[in-house]
């Protein structure tokens, strides 16, 4: 099996990559991206192909599928960073979509897997026992949300026009090694061992569904080789948090004083509850999440604290 992965130099394609390595060593994998091989990617950098290009550019991204003729593209390229305008997402987000799917659509490529995000649902209702599910409506809150789920709707536009085999996974967030320090968890256990303030917006009661890497990975390996095309499966577990006990958990496994928790003005569109209902993966692809939350966290705040003058 050839497999083609987009984006795969970042925190989710690379600990995909590595999974699939460990899990797969028979599979052939060719990572494009426009950034550098991160240091995890680095460890097995003799063990799969490296191509610098944008997936943004058809030119190249054709040139890549012709010669490698892989099985399966798997798409992880993702800009979410806030306060950009939405043609900075849309020029990443959608159009690299665009690009992947039309070389699926030339080259006859055996399955596209879209990488999503629970975000395109909206916000799920505070105090609720209520889940998104594959089927429940689109209702993006911020441009980011929009960007993908337009990536979306494009994907399984080429699937029933062009019959292009796709799936696409819809995943809550997700943590562990090898993420960015700009992201929440990472930023915050950082700011801790440091003794620097910790910005929590509103009461920090919004509600965030997290998921350990390890389990998101191989959930990621069973839509791509397993799922049906043509359908949606989301990647949940159940382990919501709100923000402030999330904070709270970070400074009481590195002994540090609440002091350090600084409130600010909650910010416009942010979504106050996410989570998902992943029955439907459970159900046909027999996967369900493996790692309690307490047990991912501590490990999680050990290895950033110990590695973090390694990442960027």
């Amino acid at each position: 099996m050839k497999l083609l992965v987009a984006g795969g130099c970042g925190f989710l394609g690379s600990n995909y990559i590595s999974y699939v390595l460990k899990t797969h060593p028979k599979d052939q994998i060719i990572c494009v991206d426009i950034a550098d091989i991160n240091i995890l990617l680095a460890k097995h950098k003799k063990r799969f192909k490296y191509i610098k290009a944008n997936a943004t550019n058809k030119k190249d991204i054709f040139a890549i599928v012709e010669k490698e003729k892989p099985d399966y593209i798997i798409n992880f390229v993702d800009v979410n960073k806030r306060a950009q305008e939405f043609s900075n997402y849309a020029k990443t987000n959608i159009l690299s979509t665009t690009t992947l799917l039309d070389a699926c659509t030339k080259y006859g490529i055996k399955k596209y897997h879209q990488v999503s995000t629970a975000e395109v649902y909206g916000e799920v209702p505070l105090g609720r026992e209520t889940y998104y599910t594959e089927k429940s409506p689109l209702h993006p809150l911020t441009q980011y949300a929009a960007s993908k789920a337009s990536s979306d709707l494009m994907a399984m536009s080429y699937h029933d026009t062009f019959h292009v085999p796709v799936v696409i996974s819809r995943s809550v967030n997700v943590y562990g090694p090898y993420q960015k320090l700009d992201r929440q968890i990472p930023s915050q256990i950082i700011k801790v061992a440091k003794g620097e303030k910790l910005d929590i917006y509103g009461s920090g009661a919004d509600i965030r569904d997290w998921i350990h890497v390890n389990d998101y990975v191989k959930a990621i390996d069973l839509v791509t080789r397993k799922g049906k095309e043509g359908e949606v499966y989301n990647i949940g577990s159940h382990n919501e948090i709100r923000s402030i006990y999330l904070v709270r958990i970070i400074l009481n496994e590195s002994d540090k004083s609440e002091d350090l928790i600084v409130y600010h003005e909650n910010r416009r569109g942010a979504e106050r509850r996410n989570s998902l209902d992943y029955s439907k993966i459970e159900k046909e692809l027999k996967w369900s999440p493996k790692i309690e939350f307490a047990d991912g966290i501590k490990d999680t705040i050990a290895w950033y604290t110990k590695k973090s003058d390694e990442l960027k």
